[in-house]
């Protein structure tokens, strides 16, 4: 085939410049690597040979385009032949590199690469990998050792650090002989191998034994000892720091050794020295953090465990170190500046102009010492959250300081140290810490507020000069600022800057705006400003007018508003879209509609709705930037409308025309929404007769986020103008409702139901259109399992609007007739209940809101209730809505009329049927609520004479107790109290525990007196009554905050105490209650748990004698008493591993799970969970104790069950091996698992049997379609 006058299809080019053999031989090439890529070749045995043969020769072919592309056919040929000719073609290549040849030696080197980065992972099981990579090291370590040429032993760094990269546990049996050959180069007098070598030990260190990890730190160690030369320590200390950041979990036991060694070197005058040092520094403190980030926590939450424990001690010492080199700066005199800033104030800023160039030195480098301690703090901060204090009162002052830093980079440097300790000091919005901010975290708060003016001063002068990179700097510290201290700021943007010059400020004898908003403006109207500059001072004015009240920027609006509109029109549409969002509040700014404001809003109208216009009119536009155009003019509207006369009309047509378009209908509908809601009543009548068809017909879309937003608008629409609806267009709309009301979809069930709410009450009229699909599908969702909640009461609301509207066809009596349909017509009496219990509740509470709003109907159905009751015939379900249904209209209405009413309750205690007396029971206790005078002695009565209705006496007492108002309880509390403690001693636990939580819930009737007592009552002889008063502490501890928190706070210390009772039972009732203050309210036990901790710990262990044998007939049977306990233990752990992530020693957390993986079959499943979710949150950790953690999933896969035994003993194994693998797949997430030796050969067992692979693969499908991690609920 003649090839001359092609082109090459793999880069377009004409190759009329090569020879005509070279033309041949590329083009060949070229189509031989068209061939290979494509998977349908096969070649033979003779083929490979030739092919492999010929591109070797081609490596050595003279002109560099052949070579090349030869190159190239390397990667795609690994693939496709055998083992040996792979081989073969490492040899060559491997030869070649030593060659004298330089352009040989370079090809080759690629050509290595090349095939490195083409062999499958280790992880496939592939033998070629391993043979190929062992045959490639011994030739390396060779070349290494040569030290005649530099650029031989350069590439063959390269090519060691890329395999061990990529596949350092399979050199496995060769990571002695590299640490011999790698080490001497630390000390080649060439600066580039030493960094090279570097690089390759720290890939090494990933997958190495512990023994070769400690020869190495321990040489390393003693060459920083001996320091022999400046050089060379250099070259140690960047040795130590690159080992930290590649594998710094294996570090920390010999950190205290190297830290003191360092720390005195940095000391010496040497500024390159003291640089690597403190980048030691920050690879020692960083080294848990920089894996903890893929968990859940964000870099500003890191708890200070994540610095690791060995680091701590030397943690105030480093810091005194970077504080101290921070403002080593040698060559230049600040003191100077200041002197000139003060001559600029007065003289004007002529001087302005001198660069500061003429200070910079080319030999100086301090200020690569001032940047590596910059960022040594920055890691210090980002890790320390507990010492937040402790720099707000030393690192913050001096940071303050070293704005005025000359050197650009260590600048940007300095200020993201700050925004980290901003990071920090954001108040944690968390579930976990909302009850934690009662004074604890205002402290920092408080003294960042007093520093605040001198950061703004401080930050003057940078937001003044003519460099992009420190404004921005200053913008993005503000931002940070104004989000941490909302209002901060607030004083630097006075009212006027009096007329004379402010000293300090720069400003001028004008009445100007303060020197922050100058900047602002400045930024945005400077034409030298670059795109991010102009983006970062709009996003920064943004969060600044969100943060603080608009009559701080009342007066400065005429010189703010110009810049920003221009912004509006920027061509560049990431300036448009941020322009437009500054608008939008600032239009918020400049008439707060909701409070009085006498600020004039008028005359910027013109300003603000020119610019807005033409992006809304634009329709090749980005999406973004349509968007924020959309919802500015709808914030323009809403509070400028009664400003806009002749273009308000038009505007809203422009709406209507986006409102069809499907890209911005959403946008769209939100903002009309907005509009509607408008105090200013604008007028929409010119679009509802063609807007509202549209959004009825937005009822059908699959958009969900469309459907809650037009069901919104339709509200807002209704309820604001009704007068300009017809009947047509409600029809339109109530004909798409009965489709949204289903259980699939509880939030728009709810949405919709509100919205038929408000109908009813603003058109009773069209309420009678009502098709009955939509009531069916109300009806329906009543009698669902899933109601509650939300859309529960949406439904309450509903009926209680659709009877007052009293129309005859939707009256009480066919609403109530409709509603318990279903549960009188299930038949007689003894059938089973049909419908889910939930579903009683939901309709008992429908029943009560109607006869709440038809009080006259009451009597009646109470009546009714009462004879179903005592019907014989009544079903257990009829029986068991009368019941909930009294319950209900008890709560609210006083019942005492119903003279036979409790005769009727207590008979029910004595029904054969759970449901019905449970029914009951709730009954006793809600009518009880109604009427406290009158049934709550008689409750108490029947307490203490009635041991056989005891327990349901008692619910009914819970009941009373959980839902009566404080100061109706009050009166009763002491009987109730006393009562209370004669039955906390019963036999019966299940009496015990509800004896339990009305103790807790009448503590917080008056928790100051009533929580005493209970504490005191620990001292009881009796283990019950010690068990109840610990469970009833349980009972007062809620999610929410609570007025006895900060009482239990102080005393929960005495309850957990009864973790080491003698008692079992005491001290598994108090790991619950432990449980339940570290799942709802953390900060009750952060403080204490260094002391609770070991006593928790102590419970995970098995006890031998707690362990018995119980015959069985002929079979004996193990009991183990303590199992509960253990079980209870674990579980409270994995409620800390989620709560006080932030106060747990996590290795000797690990310890325990550690056993725990040996245990039970219930406490292997819960620890499986835990090592899944601890492979998230700390993978560092976990990491560093794979070796342990591995054997015991090993031994739960690999094990068998005996035959013969049950299907409940097979399934059992199955679900555990099932909950093993899923924490194997947990591990397999972490990075740089693949590269540990005992995780590749599990990793390999798994593949090579089949029962294990399959289980594998079925884990990784079902995890693909669920949430990251697993969960337990604990509480």
């Amino acid at each position: 085939m003649c090839y001359r006058g092609r082109l090459c299809s793999a880069c377009g080019r004409n190759w009329s410049c090569l020879f005509y053999a070279d033309i041949e031989w590329f083009m060949a090439t070229n189509d031989l690597m068209m061939e290979l890529q494509k998977d349908s070749i096969k070649l033979d045995e003779d083929s490979e040979k030739k092919v492999v043969k010929m591109l070797l020769k081609l490596l050595e072919d003279k002109n560099g385009e052949v070579q090349n592309l030869a190159v190239k056919c390397l990667g795609p040929l690994v693939g496709k032949v055998k083992e040996y000719q792979v081989e073969t073609i490492v040899d060559t290549l491997c030869t070649n590199m030593l060659s004298d040849k330089e352009q040989l030696r370079d090809i080759s080197s690629i050509g290595l690469k090349t095939v490195i980065s083409e062999l499958p992972p280790a992880s496939t099981g592939s033998t070629m990998t391993a043979n190929v990579c062992k045959k490639i090291t011994a030739q390396l370590t060779g070349a290494i050792g040569k030290q005649e040429d530099v650029s031989v032993q350069l590439e063959a760094l390269d090519i060691l650090s890329d395999m061990l990269s990529r596949l350092g546990g399979t050199l496995y049996s060769f990571h002695s002989s590299i640490l011999n050959c790698l080490l001497p180069q630390l000390t080649s007098p060439r600066l580039a191998v030493r960094k090279r070598a570097i690089i390759a030990l720290g890939h090494l260190v990933l997958t190495c034994s512990g023994s070769i990890f400690s020869e190495l730190t321990e040489h390393l160690l003693a060459e920083l000892k001996r320091n022999e030369s400046t050089s060379t320590t250099r070259t140690y200390i960047q040795c130590v720091a690159g080992i930290s950041r590649q594998a710094g979990h294996r570090i920390g036991e010999h950190l205290e050794k190297i830290i003191p060694l360092i720390v005195q070197y940095c000391n010496v005058e040497d500024d390159e020295l003291r640089e690597y040092c403190f980048q030691a520094f920050e690879s020692f403190v960083r080294r848990s953090v920089t894996l903890v980030l893929g968990g859940f926590l964000s870099k500003r939450e890191l708890p200070h465990s994540w610095c690791p424990k060995e680091i701590d001690p030397h943690i105030p010492n480093v810091m005194g170190l970077c504080l101290k080199y921070i403002t080593f700066d040698p060559n230049y005199n600040y003191d100077n500046e200041e002197v000139e800033e003060m001559m600029e104030t007065e003289n004007g800023e002529d001087e302005e102009q001198e660069s500061d160039d003429e200070y910079s030195d080319d030999d100086d480098i301090s200020w690569k010492v001032r940047r590596s301690a910059a960022k040594c703090l920055e890691a210090i901060v980002s890790s320390r959250h507990d010492l937040l204090q402790d720099f707000y009162k030393t690192l913050s002052p001096v940071l303050i300081s070293r704005f005025k830093e000359r050197e650009e980079n260590v600048k940007a440097d300095i200020f993201s140290a700050y925004i980290s300790l901003l990071k920090q000091t954001l108040p944690i919005q968390s579930w976990l810490h909302a009850s934690d901010a009662s004074g604890k975290d205002d402290v920092p708060l408080t003294m960042l507020q007093n520093q605040v003016p001198s950061i703004v001063k401080a930050l003057h002068k940078q937001l003044k000069e003519k460099s992009v990179k420190s404004r921005q700097g200053c913008f993005s510290l503000l931002t940070e600022l104004a989000n941490v201290l909302p209002g901060c700021l607030a004083d630097h943007i006075p009212a006027l800057v009096p007329g004379k010059l402010v000293r300090g400020l720069g400003v001028k004898e004008q009445g100007w705006l303060s020197p922050l908003l100058t900047c602002i403006v400045f930024s945005l109207a400077d034409k030298s400003s670059s795109s991010n500059m102009r983006i970062d001072t709009l996003s920064f004015l943004h969060v600044l007018l969100c943060n603080h009240q608009p009559e701080v920027f009342h007066p400065h609006i005429k010189s703010l508003l110009p810049p920003v509109v221009t912004c509006i029109g920027d061509p560049f549409y990431k300036i448009t879209s941020e322009a437009l969002l500054v608008t939008q509040q600032l239009v918020k700014v400049i008439r707060p509609l909701d409070k009085s404001c006498t600020f004039d809003a008028k005359p910027y109208v013109k300003d603000l709705f020119p610019g807005t216009l033409k992006r809304l009119k634009a329709a090749d536009i980005d999406q973004e930037v349509k968007e924020r155009a959309i919802s500015c003019m709808g914030q323009i509207i809403y509070s400028l409308g009664d400003h806009l006369s002749s273009d308000l009309q038009p505007t809203l047509k422009i709406f209507l025309e986006r409102l069809k378009n499907e890209i911005t209908r959403l946008t769209t509908v939100k903002a009309l929404t907005l509009i509607a809601s408008s105090p200013l009543k604008i007028d929409l009548r010119p679009v509802l007769g063609e807007g509202f068809p549209i959004l009825a017909s937005f009822l059908r879309k699959n958009q969900r986020a469309l459907k809650l937003s037009t069901l919104t608008a339709l509200d807002i629409l209704v309820k604001n103008y009704s007068d300009s609806l017809k009947p047509a267009m409600i029809e339109s709309v109530l004909k798409e409702l009965p489709a949204l009301i289903t259980e699939n979809d509880m939030h728009v069930s709810q949405v919709a139901i509100m919205f038929l709410t408000t109908l009813a009450k603003v058109y009773p009229s069209c309420i009678s259109k009502i098709s009955g699909s939509v009531l069916a599908e109300i009806f329906q969702l009543v009698h669902s399992p899933l109601l509650q909640g939300g859309a529960l009461t949406a439904i309450i609301d509903f009926f209680q609007a659709l009877v007052l509207t009293k129309m005859a066809t939707m009256g009480y009596s066919e609403l109530m007739k409709q509603l318990t349909a279903p549960i009188y017509s299930s038949g007689s009496a003894g059938e089973s209940v049909t419908l889910h219990k939930q579903a009683y509740y939901s309709v008992a509470k429908c029943v009560a809101a109607l006869s709440s709003a038809c009080p006259k109907e009451a009597p009646a159905i109470v009546n009714q209730f009462i004879q179903d009751v005592k019907n014989p015939k009544s079903s257990s379900a009829v029986k068991v809505l009368a019941f909930l249904s009294l319950a209900e209209i008890g709560r609210t209405m006083n019942l005492s009329a119903q003279r036979e009413l409790k005769t009727v309750i207590l008979e029910a205690f004595t029904s054969p049927n759970e449901e019905v007396k449970s029914a009951a029971s709730y009954a006793l206790g809600n009518i009880s609520v109604g009427n406290l005078k009158e049934y709550l002695p008689f409750m108490l009565k029947e307490i203490g004479s009635q041991p056989k209705r005891q327990y349901l006496l008692l619910h009914s007492l819970k009941e009373v107790i959980s839902s009566s108002p404080a100061d109706g309880l009050k009166p009763y509390v002491e009987d109730i109290w006393a009562l209370l403690f004669k039955h906390c001693e019963c036999t019966e636990e299940g009496t015990r525990s509800v004896v339990a939580e009305c103790l807790g819930k009448l503590t917080l009737v008056n928790p100051s007196e009533l929580l005493p007592r209970l504490k005191n009552q620990l001292s009881s002889g009796s283990p019950h009554a010690r068990s109840t008063v610990v469970t009833a502490i349980k009972f007062t501890i809620a999610d929410q905050p609570q007025p006895i928190d900060a009482l239990l706070k102080r005393c929960i210390g005495d309850f957990l105490k009864t973790l080491q009772d003698p008692d079992l039972n005491v001290r598994r009732v108090a790991l619950a209650m432990f449980n339940s203050a570290a799942h709802n309210k953390p900060c009750l036990i952060r403080d204490l748990l260094n002391a609770v901790l070991p006593s928790l710990y102590n419970e995970t262990k098995v006890r031998r004698e707690l362990i018995r044998e119980v015959e069985m007939g002929p079979f004996k049977h193990t009991v183990d008493d303590g199992l509960d306990v253990r079980k209870a233990a674990f579980e409270c752990m994995y409620t800390l591993l989620e709560s006080c992530l932030d106060r747990l020693d996590i290795y000797e957390y690990l310890n325990h799970v550690e056993d725990g993986l040996k245990d039970h079959y219930d406490i292997r499943m819960l620890t499986f969970i835990m090592l899944a979710r601890l492979s998230t949150l700390c993978p560092n950790a976990v990491l560093q104790r794979l070796e342990r953690l591995i054997e015991p999933l090993r031994a739960t896969c690999s094990t068998k069950v005996k035959a013969g035994s049950v299907k409940q003993e097979f399934e059992k194994q199955d679900e555990l091996k099932r909950s093993a693998m899923r924490a194997v797949a947990a591990l397999l997430t972490i990075p740089e698992v693949e590269k540990s030796p005992v995780m590749a050969e599990f990793s390999s067992q798994i593949r090579s049997n089949p029962e294990m692979a399959s289980l594998f693969e079925s884990i990784q499908k079902d995890s693909a379609s669920l949430p990251a991690s697993e969960s337990m609920d604990m509480s």
